[in-house]
């Protein structure tokens, strides 16, 4: 990290120079991922106090701590420290919105899902034994359908669309045969049909 010192500095003890060049490594650490950063540390006294600012642009924000102290010292560490809580925070945020995904793209997965979901294959009575003992026995839940299939009917596309919205199932009218069929989201995430 290049380090750019404008003002009248003090002069440090040897110890306190390694502290402050750990605080900047620190900094360095968490800030130069894509090549090296620069900041900027504006040094001023006022009477009794010293007061530090430290500059520091990162990910198209500026990064900014103030630090006043007695003495010149403390008040860059202080400044040093606030520009690294900062640096923190935006990262964290950074990686809370990529860990996040947006409902389009949950939605677009899940149709993928569905169509790339391969027809199950007729299994041996041993086979569901097996496939009944590893899934553990949740107890049934009745739901009541709302009324809505004598709306307007729907093509299979079109209510897989409808239940995008998060839904975990949709009973609708068949636009080419005229008859009821029901989507059930699965706990797999696909979805099976069921006529009537």
């Amino acid at each position: 990290m290049k380090i750019t010192f404008s003002g009248k500095q003090d002069k440090l003890t040897p110890s306190q120079e390694r502290k402050l060049a750990m605080a900047f490594a620190r900094l360095s650490k968490l800030l130069e991922r894509r090549g090296e950063k620069g900041a900027q540390v504006i040094l001023t006294e006022e009477r009794h106090l010293r007061h530090a600012e430290v500059r520091v642009n990162f990910y198209d924000h500026a990064l900014f701590g103030k630090g006043s102290a007695p003495d010149q010292f403390t008040a860059v560490m202080d400044a040093v420290e606030k520009v690294e809580k900062q640096a923190l925070r935006l990262l964290e945020k950074k990686r809370e919105l990529k860990r996040s995904d947006s409902p389009r793209q949950q939605a677009a997965l899940r149709a993928a899902e569905v169509v790339e979901a391969p027809a199950p294959a007729k299994k041996g009575k041993k086979a569901r034994a097996v496939e009944a003992e590893e899934e553990p026995a949740r107890p049934a839940r009745v739901v009541k359908a709302a009324s809505r299939a004598n709306g307007k009917p729907m093509t299979l596309e079109e209510a897989m669309l409808a239940m995008e919205g998060g839904r975990d199932y949709l009973l609708y009218r068949d636009a080419d045969t005229d008859k009821l069929q029901i989507l059930i989201r699965r706990s797999d995430g696909a979805v099976d049909l069921v006529e009537a």
